[in-house]
């Protein structure tokens, strides 16, 4: 087996708020300057402030402050709203995250945030980066949403909800860390009432606590402090004016301007029931036959890549029909849906790809070097539909149509053209 590339380190930083402030700047240039090969890819979702009517300043500002004082670019993925994005949108945003290094989100609404990731391929992708290597960034909302329970800042001191959790990513119970995040933890905006704990104040914050299962911790990091997670050495770096605390059952431990193991904020050991089991560690064995069954599909996603690079058409319909082959096998032969789904995904990558190529402009017998690979797609269509599984089949006609492929059924049977760009 050939020695595979080196790996990007993979870490996690969640910031208890000044994520843009000078005092935060060298937290960024340090994480950036560990994920650059030896340049990085980085960019800032705007998710969780997508509702705002100054959401565009807001991207602005975020990309003038990484440009002027981090000293890196940074581009914009975008899923303002994921109900009225289209489908090529979706992956599009999607694939952004894949093939980022850093991956950057901060303030916001963690509620509004939750509601539009939901599509089950943005918290895979935000896994990815801890098992495939790379950085996320994630603060104030954004970094609410990455625990297995979310707090609904804005309902409860806002609106006057009653205190309540909501579902959160659990992304950092894929590293067994099943907990849910409050930012803003040591808050004194109120003066003369206790809006530490995000606002939430020590009454509620009891009560909220109350709801959590025995299982899950609150994590709560101090403002303008950053909790910088390692998980190839298992270490947790604190940095910043504050401090980070683990709280349980109104018991706290604290940490300041230290690094410590990152098995003081792991819950009990989890059993084999638990739904997020903590990833496991590079080098280590694994007899999992899902982890052959993955390689796979990841080899894929960087041969298609590869061949759109060198605008090798008979190469990514190769690439399509293997992933088309080994696909189906997989329909019978894998108890679980992940993998296959992580095939699908990586096949609309590539049909996303497909449709940058047309929009630069189709060259002389564009219809002839497509044939093969669209042929592909409508046969998956076809089975889609044929399977009644009418929602796959819809989408992928969606995404066609997005990259100018107008697919025809007719009484004769399917056909497509190139529509007019």
């Amino acid at each position: 087996m050939s020695e595979p590339q080196a790996s990007l380190p993979r870490l996690m930083a969640l910031f208890g708020s000044g994520e843009t402030s000078p005092a935060m700047t060298s937290v960024h240039q340090d994480l950036i300057a560990r994920v650059s090969h030896p340049d990085v890819n980085a960019i800032v979702i705007d998710t969780p402030f997508g509702f705002q009517e100054n959401a565009d300043e807001l991207t602005a500002r975020i990309i003038a402050y990484f440009r002027e004082h981090v000293g890196s670019e940074i581009r914009v993925a975008s899923l303002r709203h994921g109900g009225r994005a289209t489908a090529l949108e979706v992956e599009q945003f999607l694939s952004s995250i894949d093939g980022a290094d850093y991956v950057f989100a901060g303030p916001g609404s963690p509620t509004y945030a939750l509601h539009h990731w939901r599509d089950p391929g943005v918290r895979t992708r935000f896994i990815e980066k801890l098992t495939q290597g790379g950085c996320l960034t994630f603060a104030s909302a954004a970094a609410i949403g990455l625990g297995a329970y979310a707090l609904p800042v804005y309902e409860i001191y806002k609106v006057g909800d009653d205190p309540s959790w909501a579902e959160g990513l659990d992304v950092l119970g894929a590293i067994g860390v099943r907990c849910a995040v409050v930012p803003h933890y040591n808050n004194r905006e109120g003066g003369t009432h206790d809006t530490r704990f995000c606002w939430m104040g020590e009454p509620r914050l009891r009560l909220l606590e109350s709801m959590l299962p025995d299982d899950v911790v609150i994590l709560g990091i101090d403002e303008y402090t950053a909790c910088i997670i390692d998980i190839d050495t298992q270490a947790v770096t604190v940095r910043g004016a504050g401090g980070v605390t683990l709280r349980h059952w109104g018991m706290e431990r604290r940490w300041e301007h230290e690094t410590f193991r990152l098995s003081e904020l792991q819950s009990a050991e989890q059993s084999p029931t638990s739904p997020h089991p903590a990833l496991p560690q590079r080098g280590r064995g694994n007899d999992s036959p899902k982890e052959g069954i993955l390689e796979p599909v990841r080899a894929w996603g960087a041969s298609g890549r590869d061949a759109i690079a060198r605008h090798d058409v008979d190469g990514l319909v190769a690439v399509i029909l293997e992933m088309e082959s080994v696909l189906h096998e997989w329909s019978s032969n894998v108890d679980g849906s992940d993998e296959r789904a992580r095939g699908r995904a990586e096949m609309r990558q590539l049909i996303v790809r497909l449709g940058e190529m047309v929009r630069r402009g189709a060259q002389a017998g564009m219809r002839e070097q497509l044939e093969p690979l669209v042929g592909v797609l409508l046969t998956l269509r076809g089975e889609a539909r044929r399977a009644q599984r009418f929602h796959e089949a819809d989408r992928l006609r969606e995404i066609l149509a997005q990259c100018g492929v107008e697919v025809e059924d007719t009484p004769s049977g399917t056909g497509w053209s190139l529509a007019h760009r």
